[in-house]
């Protein structure tokens, strides 16, 4: 891919990138495919890479799916990400975050201290089911699991999102390329 050679330098100001989806959409293989790109030239980068599985055990153990439990937990990775954004770093979040409400007070919190950018990952939720990678939709429709999100708990779209990358048309690696050419762009 070939970037523009500015872009090296404006990823020195601190950036984060919010991957927001269903579960099994992709979030964090497209996640994992853009630290790879950032560890690369032109950047030599080390990100920060926040997935929302990972800090949930970490940060966010013993939180519940409830709405409020929900929004702490992504309250949690937006401080988390601002915190970073601030010392200038890259910073990649994978997580669901299915409210609207919340992903603004993220986007609030890491505007104070640097760039943030919104990426929906919008592959269609029969798709996700499909793959269900943990088993977890199953779970979902046997009602072992409650407040799933687009099961039994709604996923608000956002309207804010800078970029949307739909997995069934996309290489997790070609959708972590569009992320690079909107900031290199923007």
């Amino acid at each position: 891919m070939e970037l523009e050679p500015t872009m090296a330098n404006q990823t020195r100001t601190g950036v984060t990138v919010l991957l927001t989806g269903f579960s099994g959409a992709g979030k964090s293989t497209i996640a994992s495919a853009l630290v790879q790109m950032l560890e690369g030239p032109p950047f030599e980068r080390k990100p920060f890479l926040l997935d929302g599985d990972v800090v949930r055990k970490m940060q966010s153990a013993g939180l519940g799916f409830s709405k409020e439990d929900r929004n702490t937990h992504i309250r949690r990775v937006g401080a988390l990400a601002a915190e970073h954004t601030a010392k200038g770093d890259f910073v990649v979040c994978a997580v669901i975050a299915p409210y609207d409400d919340v992903r603004k007070e993220v986007r609030s919190m890491v505007e104070r201290e640097g760039r943030f950018v919104l990426v929906l990952v919008d592959t269609p939720l029969d798709v996700c089911e499909q793959r269900d990678p943990k088993g977890l939709y199953a779970k979902a429709r046997a009602g072992v699991i409650q407040q799933f999100t687009g099961i039994s708990d709604p996923y608000e779209v956002p309207t804010d999102a800078e970029l949307a990358v739909d997995t069934t048309k996309t290489t997790p690696e070609q959708a972590a390329a569009k992320i690079l050419e909107y900031l290199a762009a923007n």
